[in-house]
């Protein structure tokens, strides 16, 4: 089964201040020591959450497919590695949103890390799990390869910097690729969203100041290099229902905002940037593709 991401929240900015003083403000504030209340809310919200998701997707998803007994498979040449682009990031942000919301809950650091990393990797894992036993799929395992190096770039840059000075981040751009396969790269633009990996670019978003410690550069401002891919149809190149695909790699540097590092004194504003902060904010971006082609674009989804 494979994964993209994410889901964008925009709420109102202005209205920050609105909610400074406000109750709701003070329940997003983290706790400065341990919140058993909160720590058990979080942990048994998830794991309901967590349960129920594989639950339906074993109801929603794989029941339209016949069952196998348990087989691995070898997808590695696959979607120009596009989906496993995908794991990574899933399991990245997983591990980080697991993490920020043991701190909510003032648990220790090192149990926010083991958490984190817990559930990313275990829950995309029991994914992989339930891919095996499916006539569709199968087990892959540079998709388990995948979800470790997304779970090894969070907690690696906790245990080093105690920060996440490097940030995986999102964008997507619609293309004319899905509207020649709406079945398997998506009809309409939440399905495309989530399922055509040629609009899908996933960046590794640097904060700048966090390397080189100077005041001539603002504290959000980060250096995004992306990784793309276009003309595929299906995973692998040249099947045999649409023959002679022109797919080509492409990669990116951009700028980009690090909305964790932009200062306010709302927890309600604080929560809204982490959200977005899943998707790189557009900006004039210069590609590269694999064909030696460099092309400029004024602002880049």
């Amino acid at each position: 089964m494979k994964w993209g991401l994410s889901h964008i929240v925009l709420l109102f900015l202005v209205s920050g201040p609105l909610f400074s003083q406000s109750k709701f403000n003070l329940f997003l504030k983290p706790s400065d020591s341990l919140n058993e209340s909160r720590r058990n809310t979080v942990v048994l919200t998830q794991t309901t959450v967590a349960s129920a998701t594989l639950l339906g997707l074993n109801q929603l998803w794989y029941a339209d497919y016949s069952r196998s007994n348990f087989k691995t498979l070898n997808d590695s040449n696959e979607w120009l590695q596009m989906d496993k682009m995908g794991h990574v990031f899933s399991s990245y942000q997983l591990g980080r949103l697991g993490a920020n919301t043991l701190n909510w809950a003032g648990v220790s650091k090192k149990d926010q890390i083991l958490y984190g990393s817990t559930l990313g990797f275990g829950f995309l894992t029991a994914v992989e799990v339930m891919d095996g036993f499916s006539e569709e799929w199968g087990f892959s395992w540079t998709d388990i390869a995948a979800n470790s190096v997304g779970t090894g770039l969070h907690v690696g840059q906790e245990l080093l910097w105690e920060e996440q000075r490097i940030v995986l981040k999102y964008s997507f751009h619609r293309t004319h690729f899905a509207e020649q396969r709406p079945n398997k790269l998506g009809n309409g633009f939440l399905e495309e969203f989530l399922k055509d990996y040629n609009g899908q670019t996933y960046w590794l978003s640097a904060n700048i100041n966090s390397f080189l410690k100077t005041e001539a550069i603002p504290n959000w401002l980060n250096l995004a290099i992306g990784y793309g891919a276009e003309g595929m149809l299906t995973g692998k190149p040249n099947g045999p229902l649409f023959l002679n695909q022109n797919r080509t790699r492409q990669y990116y540097l951009s700028l980009d905002v690090d909305l964790t590092r932009v200062k306010t004194n709302s927890h309600v504003l604080k929560t809204i940037f982490d959200v977005f902060n899943v998707i790189k904010v557009p900006f004039p971006t210069l590609e590269l593709n694999d064909n030696g082609r460099l092309k400029w674009h004024g602002v880049y989804f």
